[in-house]
């Protein structure tokens, strides 16, 4: 299992620059993928630093757990969400935790994933196997309303209402099962022009999302990892794309600040005193060297934010 799912961890020295792993720290990866990052977090850690490591993808908890067997005990891995961390994890315990999210090298690879717009496959796309949504259900039976507004809203695909319109036109008369087919439809909708990517990348990554959730995963994840920090502690988190992004920017903006708003609306007449909660260690996001982008061009668009707990 881990060949099949061993890859290497992106920006791994800028994180643990940001983490500062150390003898007796605690510490959750909650994205584990091969478990890259958590064999430095150990590495540097020991004698008796301690990991808690989750993922949903079973082939990356048994790839994982192959790598890290030799940290025994300091090392407790589970088959979660990391939305669900503080289930196994007391409060106010953890020096850090590092959230590295997107979809991974070797989910990417396996074309029985579904995930991969480059060869044919099911149209899957779960990130934990074991559950029901599949992107073939969201293909071939969400109302093409609700697909032209995710392509939109998870995707920034300009083309979202014809493709929605496209694939309702094409499910009318089969199905679609395979991400070739789905390829095929998404392509012949796309406006003439210049594509910088392959014409379905954002149309994948919206189905992906809401397959997975993982715009909600991202919402429960980054409060339950504010709880389960001591003062002090640290959250690094790694995002592929804007969408991720501006909600870590926002989440840590509203812990940094000196106040709270009730409802959506900043009005600063109404604004209630309170002593920040985190601070930005950089207001910058980290982005790859070019050494590194060179090394593993998947790494180009992966931005680090780090926060810490005051």
């Amino acid at each position: 299992m881990e060949a099949i799912f061993h890859h290497v961890p992106v920006l791994a020295a800028e994180v643990m620059e940001a983490l500062r792993p150390a003898s007796g720290g605690w510490y959750l990866d909650g994205t584990l993928g091969g478990g890259g990052h958590s064999e430095m977090i150990l590495k540097a850690s020991s004698p008796d630093g301690k990991l808690w490591g989750t993922d949903r993808d079973e082939r990356a908890i048994a790839a994982a757990s192959s790598r890290l067997a030799a940290f025994g005990d300091r090392v407790e891995i589970t088959k979660d969400s990391y939305s669900n961390a503080a289930g196994w994890v007391a409060a106010g315990t953890l020096d850090g935790v590092l959230l590295d999210l997107g979809v991974s090298s070797p989910q990417l690879d396996h074309a029985n994933r579904g995930f991969s717009v480059q060869a044919d496959g099911p149209l899957d796309m779960r990130m934990d196997q074991t559950q029901v949504l599949t992107a073939a259900e969201v293909v071939n039976t969400w109302p093409e309303a609700e697909l032209a507004a995710i392509f939109w809203k998870y995707g920034g695909d300009r083309d979202s209402r014809r493709i929605a319109r496209a694939i309702a036109q094409a499910r009318a008369e089969a199905s679609l099962e395979t991400t070739g087919h789905l390829v095929e439809v998404v392509a012949s909708a796309k406006r003439c022009g210049r594509h910088k990517k392959h014409p379905a990348v954002q149309v994948f990554q919206a189905i992906r999302i809401a397959v997975n959730d993982e715009l909600g995963e991202l919402t429960r994840g980054l409060e339950g990892a504010f709880g389960l920090l001591k003062p002090g502690g640290r959250l690094a988190v790694i995002t592929f794309h804007s969408l991720e992004d501006r909600m870590v920017k926002e989440f840590g903006n509203k812990h940094a600040r000196d106040y709270d708003v009730s409802g959506e609306v900043d009005v600063p007449m109404l604004r209630v005193d309170r002593e920040p909660r985190m601070r930005w260690v950089s207001r910058k996001s980290i982005r790859p060297t070019d050494a590194e982008v060179e090394a593993n061009p998947r790494a180009r668009s992966a931005q680090l934010r780090v926060l810490e707990k005051v």
